[in-house]
């Protein structure tokens, strides 16, 4: 059982292994006791018997797992008396379903069928997907109901019936409608969507709240489209039934479709349960279908998928382009498309424009939710940082400290959003020089002590890292603080990638060790004459307004601190001789 969910290999006597379906891992710490008939993943914790994970991976109720695995053994499971299951929901809407279907093809119908006929479905399509009609009329399906011994109580809990609350009347929710039966991934029928064949509204209607039909966390046409999962296919998503179904009739059979809402976080929950690693979202192109894909993307950042949002170039939703006969513009937008980092700082430079420092604000802000995650798994977040860095000329440092700074976020102004974007100077050294100390914190001894730090991150952790032994015992101090985050990718770009043998894992620390050093005192230099030369500048605009006998002073400093300059030069080729 377990082995139709996960990829499972020996693991030793009576015991295998594979990645656990739970969470996302790499090395497999899932394991399977045979003998015991047991799991437990090592990463996660998770664990128990054949039940419980069809709990878990089918998100289903105790009864329900059980009904499943009966079913699966050829088993039947007789319900106690009084026992209520969502089986007698599921018996219900297929009651229903072939009440409507049975009405599609009577002369009720004729106006129906004609209509899905001209979108293009054919006779086999509408049958896959068991299309069917609420005739017009407030209470034809109860009639039929009460004929075959399906009680209101049982259609009312399906959401098929509306109880009028003043008069205690009840009829027919669906009336004159195209009616979709809508199923879970598991292909049991939840619910309906029911579409109007003239301009009354609402245009369409789906089965309300039950124990079944949760809007969140169902997505049209799954039960078909997760066949594909497995090897690796991608879901397209999209905005209505018909979309859905005309893709399905033309080969692409990774089209779904949420049912009203934005995607959410049930929805990526189960879609990474299901082994979905790649997501399109194709809405229209309009206000309303940009929002909606910054919606669904924003629902799904926790579940790592790789997300594109792309839409036909004409404008046309997927149905009617197919329906015109433009197969390979669908195709085209299907391969092209804008992933989630592109199209968030794409859309925002477009919305607020980087030739002011308001506009460049506006796009910060607007980014900011989806750069906040420091999770290192979190690849989009990464993504999105990078890309604001490079479009608006912003240090990453400088980013990350105002991502971490909630004062500095509330009150971005000019200066600060100067400060940011500020060309290579002093600073970028100071975090050169402050890389080679993590690589060996004991050249901080080489510092004299008066360095006047300009990079605030870096003047704190100079101060903190006195005394420190190990890259870790600096980074101790700034558990959870702001510098953290600098301070580890610090460590990460100091240290070389590669596969280092450990022959000479030796010779290598005591080269990185040497090279530190050297660097430390190459980049002490570069910041002293710096330092110099800045002295200098200001000396010079100093003299014109002087007085003669204090313009000769200055003079003399200026020659001093020229020379000292020489000096350092000198020092600093001889020490790369």
């Amino acid at each position: 059982m377990v082995g139709e969910y996960v990829q499972l290999s020996p693991a030793g006597r009576g015991r295998l292994k594979g990645l656990c379906p739970f969470h996302k891992e790499k090395s497999p710490s899932f394991q399977v006791d045979t003998e015991q008939g047991y799991f437990y993943c090592f990463g996660c914790k998770a664990g128990g018997d054949v039940f419980s994970f069809v709990q878990r991976t089918e998100n289903l109720s105790f009864g329900d797992a059980m009904r499943k695995l009966a079913e699966r053994a050829g088993i039947q499971v007789e319900a106690r008396y009084g026992e209520r299951s969502s089986r007698d929901v599921f018996d219900v809407n297929a009651f229903a379903l072939a009440y409507f279907r049975e009405h599609l093809h009577g002369p009720a119908g004729e106006a129906a069928l004609a209509y899905l006929r001209r979108r293009g479905l054919t006779d086999a399509t509408i049958e896959s997907f068991e299309i069917g009609f609420a005739p017009d009329g407030w209470d034809g399906l109860l009639k039929h109901a009460r004929v075959k011994g399906v009680s209101e109580r049982q259609l009312l809990e399906a959401g098929l019936l509306i109880e009028n609350p003043e008069s205690g009347r009840v009829y027919d929710r669906f009336r004159a409608r195209v009616m979709f039966p809508i199923r879970d991934h598991l292909g049991r029928l939840v619910g309906f969507g029911g579409r109007v064949l003239d301009d009354s509204k609402p245009k369409y209607l789906n089965t309300p709240e039950t124990d079944v039909f949760r809007k969140g966390e169902l997505l049209y046409g799954l039960d078909k489209a997760r066949l594909g999962l497995k090897n690796g296919g991608e879901l397209v998503v999209v905005e209505g039934y018909m979309d859905v179904i005309t893709m399905h009739q033309h080969g692409f059979t990774g089209a779904v479709a949420s049912l009203g809402t934005a995607l959410t976080a049930e929805h990526a929950t189960l879609l990474e349960r299901l082994g979905a690693q790649s997501l399109v979202l194709l809405f229209d192109r309009d206000e309303a279908g940009l929002k909606a894909t910054l919606s669904g993307l924003d629902q799904v950042l926790g579940a790592k998928f790789r997300v594109r949002a792309t839409s036909v170039p004409s404008g046309k939703d997927p149905a009617d382009t197919l329906l015109a006969g433009d197969i390979e513009q669908l195709r085209t937008a299907l391969s092209s498309g804008l992933d989630e980092v592109r199209y968030r700082v794409q859309a925002a430079i477009e919305r607020h424009g980087v030739g002011t420092s308001e506009g460049k604000r506006r796009i910060l802000m607007e980014l900011l939710p989806r750069m906040q995650n420091l999770d290192p798994l979190d690849e989009i977040a990464e993504g999105v940082r990078g890309a604001a860095c490079e479009t608006l000329g912003i240090k990453p440092e400088a980013l990350m400290e105002w991502i971490a700074s909630k004062a500095k976020r509330r009150t971005l102004t000019d200066t600060h959003l100067a400060g940011m974007t500020s060309t290579r100077s002093e600073e970028d050294r100071e975090l050169a020089l402050l890389k080679q100390l993590l690589v060996d914190p004991s050249l901080l001894a080489k510092l004299d002590g008066s360095m006047p730090w300009r990079n605030e991150s870096v003047r704190k952790v100079m101060l903190a890292a006195r005394g420190a032994q190990t890259p870790d015992d600096i980074l101790d101090v700034f558990r959870g603080q702001p510098e953290e985050q600098l301070l580890i990718r610090l460590m990460f770009e100091g240290r070389d990638a590669g596969t280092i043998g450990r022959e000479n894992s030796q010779q290598y620390e005591q080269k990185v060790s040497g090279y530190a050093a050297a660097a430390v005192d190459d980049i002490q230099v570069t910041l002293s004459i710096d330092a110099m030369r800045a002295e200098v500048d200001l000396l010079k605009k100093q003299v014109p307004g002087a007085a003669p006998t204090e313009q000769l002073g200055l003079l003399r400093q200026i020659q001093d601190l020229q020379r000292a300059i020489e000096a350092e030069k000198r020092v600093r080729g001889a020490a790369r001789a």
